[in-house]
């Protein structure tokens, strides 16, 4: 199958019916956790799932964790952005872990960077998880890491909501 058609197949372009909370696998959507998703989005045509981006969507009570996992390029990203620019629209402040990205190129920090922006517009905003050297490099030379703060871990995160939340 030609990777477009199967990035609209897998990605569906079409609704999830769990309103959030389901799971995606070749177009087929089955019911998961109600406050979870998982989306799976071909990077290439060959049959290597390492390619494969995997989006999951957690619903915290302070934030909306989204775990991102394999290769974010041109090839995955129309999906992703779709579902992080929703996101993003509620207001709820978002968190991207990038810890299991093996790749990203310019189109996955461009939707990152349209994230930002749209959760900024809403009343939200858009933080991002990652220890992963090449890829914190690659938000210091774009400068992204001015529009996006980078954290080394969660609990990083989660200290700077509290504090946020205390000087309110």
């Amino acid at each position: 199958m030609r990777a477009e058609a199967r990035l609209a197949s897998v990605a569906g372009l079409a609704r999830d019916p769990t309103g959030g909370g389901g799971v995606v696998t070749e177009g087929d959507w089955a019911a998961a956790w109600p406050d979870t998703g998982f989306l799976m989005l071909a990077a290439s045509t060959g049959p290597d799932e390492g390619d494969a981006l995997t989006v999951r969507v957690r619903h915290e009570p302070a934030y909306v964790l989204v775990t991102l996992a394999g290769e974010v390029d041109f090839a995955s990203v129309a999906g992703l952005r779709e579902r992080l620019f929703t996101l993003a629209a509620t207001g709820r402040p978002l968190v991207a872990d990038l810890d299991r990205v093996s790749f990203i190129d310019a189109s996955g920090l461009g939707v990152l960077a349209g994230a930002a922006r749209q959760a900024a517009a809403h009343g939200g905003s858009l933080r991002v998880v990652c220890t992963r050297r090449q890829i914190r490099r690659l938000f210091g030379l774009t400068r992204l890491d001015q529009a996006v703060p980078l954290a080394a871990s969660l609990a990083e995160i989660q200290e700077a909501a509290g504090a946020d939340a205390e000087a309110v």
